[in-house]
């Protein structure tokens, strides 16, 4: 007799939802020899989709600028999973979809950027290891802080 209320994690899907590349100022930009300004963020989505699923996305937008205001190319990559997480308890969920989950997206959406970069002409961009668990943590003090109704802008 299996036991049904084992916790389960499984990834059934990962993904590229949607990746966009902008090199505004080609092709003057090819010629510039001025080291960029690399500007990376991150955002982190989920939603359920079905009983125990979940898509889960992971946000990254990189830009590269040179002085105040001309880019050399903007790149975001929206890396996705559905995963499968069933007999979690409720406060639990939240950090795994938070936590657990991008940690699992962020390599591929690593690489996406980097091909997308070297793609568009220029050399790759490296991502660093991210903590989620750190900036899930600050979210929450952040969220925590907010006077009620405040909403916080990101």
């Amino acid at each position: 007799m299996s036991d049904n209320t084992q916790p389960v994690f499984s990834i059934e899907k990962l993904y590229v939802k949607d990746l966009s590349l902008e090199v505004p100022g080609a092709p003057q930009i090819f010629l510039e020899r001025e080291a960029p300004q690399v500007n990376v963020q991150l955002r982190t989505e989920g939603r359920n989709v079905d009983d125990g699923i979940y898509e889960i996305t992971l946000t990254v937008t990189v830009s590269a600028t040179i002085g105040e205001d001309r880019t050399l190319f903007l790149v975001e990559v929206a890396q996705a999973g559905i995963f499968q997480i069933r007999n979690v308890p409720d406060s639990d969920l939240e950090p795994v979809m938070m936590i657990g989950c991008p940690n699992i997206l962020f390599p591929y959406a690593r690489e996406a950027v980097s091909d997308a970069v070297t793609r568009a002409g220029f050399q790759p961009v490296l991502l660093s290891p991210v903590n989620f668990e750190s900036l899930y943590q600050a979210q929450r003090q952040q969220a925590a802080q907010q006077p009620a109704g405040e909403v916080p802008i990101q």
